[in-house]
């Protein structure tokens, strides 16, 4: 729970994960992320880099939006291909890009569903105003996944120094025991 700008460059580990906090790195900073995330891996280590991109057509906002103003104001997403190509610049290997894009449109559509169905609670805990702010978020954020103008990835990135990498060659073998049925050869 630490700045990974701090971290120490050793030792090193073997493997990384990122959820949730790319989101607020901003596409000026990629560089300096991917690429301290490099530098913090032995190597063969591997990199989940777990986070919200905006489509590549979805409109630019000139302008302060919802988001920016009352929930995430440090926040800037960036194309799922803009952060790839930054990672690869890094000097990462792009071993596995994982779409959960539906699944984030339902688990938001559910908070929603259990934020309505505690209102009196969160209003306590908190402020009609701020309640209200929530419930926007989630409605124009599931919206957002449901459309296509947001998408949540997980990308697998490995520092594999251009030769083999020893590491697992299909998603199945990432996830062992994996059921027979969800693999194939």
């Amino acid at each position: 729970m630490r700045d990974y700008r701090d971290l120490a460059l050793e030792p090193q580990f073997d493997k990384l994960v990122s959820v949730g906090m790319f989101e607020h790195v901003g596409e000026a900073k990629l560089p300096e992320y991917f690429g301290r995330a490099y530098q913090l891996l032995k190597p063969r280590g591997v990199f989940l880099n777990h986070g919200i991109n905006q489509a590549i057509d979805a409109p630019r906002n000139k302008h302060t939006s919802f988001i920016d103003k009352y929930v995430f104001p440090d926040g800037e997403l960036v194309s799922l291909s803009t952060s790839l190509r930054v990672a690869e610049k890094a000097g990462f290997e792009i071993r596995d890009v994982e779409s959960l894009r539906e699944h984030y449109a339902i688990t938001l559509r559910r908070w929603y569903q259990s934020l309505q169905s505690e209102r009196d609670k969160a209003i306590d805990l908190t402020s009609p105003v701020i309640y209200r702010i929530w419930q926007i978020y989630m409605a124009g954020s599931a919206y957002g996944f449901e459309t296509r103008r947001l998408g949540l990835n997980q990308t697998l990135l490995v520092k594999s120094q251009r030769r083999a990498s020893g590491l697992p060659l299909t998603r199945c073998d990432w996830y062992q025991p994996c059921p027979s049925s969800s693999c194939s050869s």
